[in-house]
């Protein structure tokens, strides 16, 4: 079974839906769910909804969706009523933080272990199958998956549509690219465009080509855009440890790279848009616009950033999108009905000591040269496993942003707080 993962180049999420179908139906094996579970429609409107991100960055977008208040919860109607549009609703959120950061494995040449990994994620939040310190099988499968991560929407939001609709699963999957380019659209910035994302993101080109045809079938005119990777501001943002300076500084690094890059395309109108293209960056947008702040007080720079830049955060247009395709099918809660999860429940990944072959940094961490020399197809090696995330295993940093900038996410992660 091994040899069907890419092989001969074939797409990864054929070969993830045909393995996985075949793994044990009672879902207790490692990748693998039951697909019994959706077998009423009641059950499917009790199940909780998946988040899943390479972190915490994606907490973003379900701040986003917890804070949302677009629709009349009775009618459907569009406007705010007052109450929160998934108020009833509970969440299951992974970060795949032990294979973080998925923006540096299309660098490294191994684009096709990322898919794995994203089909991987997909499969953890449709099953059961959960770790403490032994696997145990009381996770709620869940009735969407919200891929609230750049990275993974950009190389894995096909593989993952294709697999739900070969495993003829009625799940919804909602990705943020696309709310970004409409959030766009939605702008009256008429200036530049600017991508801030991952490595990964900018090479996958997902950005200018879904905004470029989103703008087009709008009739709208397409600016020039400009697009910087960096390998190293979601790590910061996270306050993980390989990356020791401040956020600002990283930031004011790939500020003035993206502004170099608009440079070069010889513009007529200033850089006025930035699309926060990874979920981490809105937990440092104050940083991002500051570095962007001190780049045109330089005399040269002036004319090439605009005095006011607008900032595009798709967390907000991927909630609705969300809230619509719920109503849409009619899997929201029914009045007096409630999800089966009491509350909602955060994983994160980290590594499995106990896997052979495994490398590890001092710190514990997946080895970087490791991570990005695994083949995919191997899933006897279950190298990381989802753990119950607490606010305990959260770097400083990071649980202070969530803290500060998260308060809805960080009030469900830490309740007692």
């Amino acid at each position: 079974m091994k040899a069907l993962f890419g092989f001969l180049g074939l797409p990864v999420a054929t070969l993830a839906a045909d393995l996985l179908t075949r793994a044990p139906s009672d879902g207790t094996a490692a990748f693998s769910f039951d697909k019994m579970a959706w077998s009423t429609e009641e059950a499917i409107r009790r199940m909780p909804i998946g988040v899943f991100d390479s972190g915490i960055g994606g907490m973003t977008v379900m701040e986003a969706i917890l804070k949302l208040d677009a629709f009349h919860n009775d009618t459907l109607e569009l406007g705010a009523d007052g109450v929160p549009d998934f108020k009833d609703e509970r969440f299951i959120y992974l970060g795949d933080q032990a294979n973080m950061p998925y923006g540096n494995y299309s660098a490294a040449g191994r684009t096709d272990y990322l898919r794995e990994l994203i089909v991987k994620d997909a499969v953890f939040l449709l099953g059961r199958r959960a770790w403490t310190t032994e696997p145990r099988f009381d996770k709620p499968p869940v009735k969407a998956i919200v891929i609230a991560c750049n990275t993974a929407t950009a190389y894995g939001l096909n593989d993952i549509r294709q697999a739900i609709a070969k495993w003829k699963l009625p799940v919804i999957v909602v990705g943020v690219v696309e709310a970004a380019a409409r959030g766009v659209l939605e702008s009256k910035a008429e200036g530049g465009l600017g991508i801030l994302a991952t490595v990964g993101t900018c090479a996958s080109g997902v950005y200018p080509r879904t905004i470029t045809s989103t703008l087009g079938l709008a009739g709208r005119s397409v600016p020039l855009i400009a697009q910087q990777g960096s390998a190293t501001l979601a790590g910061a943002i996270e306050g993980d440890s390989t990356f020791p300076d401040s956020i600002s500084s990283y930031a004011l690094k790939e500020a003035r790279s993206l502004a170099e890059a608009y440079l070069a395309l010889k513009p007529s109108k200033p850089l006025e848009t930035i699309v926060l293209g990874c979920t981490h960056y809105p937990l440092a947008e104050t940083e991002i616009d500051a570095a962007f702040a001190l780049i045109r007080a330089e005399p040269a720079w002036k004319d090439i950033i605009a005095a006011q830049r607008t900032f595009v955060n798709p967390a907000q247009l991927t909630a609705r999108e969300l809230f619509r395709e719920l109503a849409l099918t009619k899997r929201r809660l029914k009045p007096g009905e409630a999800c089966v999860l009491a509350r909602d429940v955060f994983y994160l990944s980290v590594p499995n000591t106990a896997c052979p072959g495994i490398k590890l940094t001092p710190n514990g961490s997946l080895d970087p040269d490791y991570k990005h020399s695994r083949m995919p197809g191997n899933l006897e090696c279950e190298d990381t496993k989802n753990v119950p995330l607490t606010p305990e295993m959260l770097p400083a940093s990071s649980a202070r942003l969530l803290r500060e900038r998260l308060q809805a996410v960080w009030s469900r992660l830490s309740p007692a707080s």
